[in-house]
């Protein structure tokens, strides 16, 4: 499903990643934890295509992403990976309807289309009634279900999640890491998730140990 082959990655003098090699397979759920610094974040941006590797192979899905053109790159990230983020990342002056909409109208479905796939989601996610709400009008929790369906709603085959909890009391930390299994088992993804949460790394079906730009038994 996923394959790393050498990854680096410097930034200046600072070398992040020191070649990375990993295999993910289709339907995982898999934590990557370790301190900071480690290169997590660096490594799951690799991964979603936010920033390209200074050297190494990824391939996702059968797509080797090394060699996509910028353009052909965002079309393939809109498609195959949903990103979940530990602030929610919402516009503030859209309704939660019209933030989960948004991937589905980049891909070029049409504003009837990606409403009817947006309140589907919500009401998966138990937040119909919320639709029309900002996310000032949010609780926390919500706010990030909105940002799970928002990287739902293309029916993406990866969701890369960097410290999705991490804003969250205990309560909604159990709600969305619960939530995660549920998706995984409903619509086959393969989750990657980030996190300091040692709860949530021992829940995953495996558990990948960081440090200091490696991958570490």
């Amino acid at each position: 499903m996923i394959r790393l082959e050498g990854i680096t990655k410097s930034f200046a003098q600072l070398q992040v990643l020191k070649g990375i090699d990993l295999n993910i397979d289709k339907g995982e759920v898999v934590s990557i934890v370790g301190p900071s610094g480690a290169g997590k974040t660096t490594l799951l941006q690799i991964m979603g295509t936010l920033d390209r590797a200074d050297s190494g192979k990824i391939i996702i899905n059968g797509t080797d992403v090394s060699r996509l053109k910028e353009k052909e790159l965002s079309s393939f990230r809109n498609n195959e990976i949903g990103f979940v983020f530990q602030f929610h990342q919402l516009l503030p002056e859209f309704t939660a309807l019209e933030n989960i909409t948004i991937p589905a109208l980049i891909k070029g479905l049409s504003a009837g289309e990606a409403k009817k796939k947006a309140l589907e989601m919500l009401d998966f996610l138990g937040l119909k009634e919320r639709a029309a709400h900002k996310p000032s009008e949010l609780s926390g929790g919500e706010k990030q279900r909105v940002a799970v369906a928002r990287a739902l709603i293309n029916n993406p085959s990866v969701i890369l999640a960097d410290e999705p909890s991490g804003s969250l009391d205990s309560k909604n930390k159990e709600e969305l890491h619960n939530l995660f299994f549920k998706l995984r088992d409903k619509f086959g993804q393969t989750f990657i998730i980030v996190t300091h949460d040692e709860g949530l790394a021992t829940k995953t079906d495996r558990t990948i140990h960081m440090m200091d730009g490696r991958i570490i038994l």
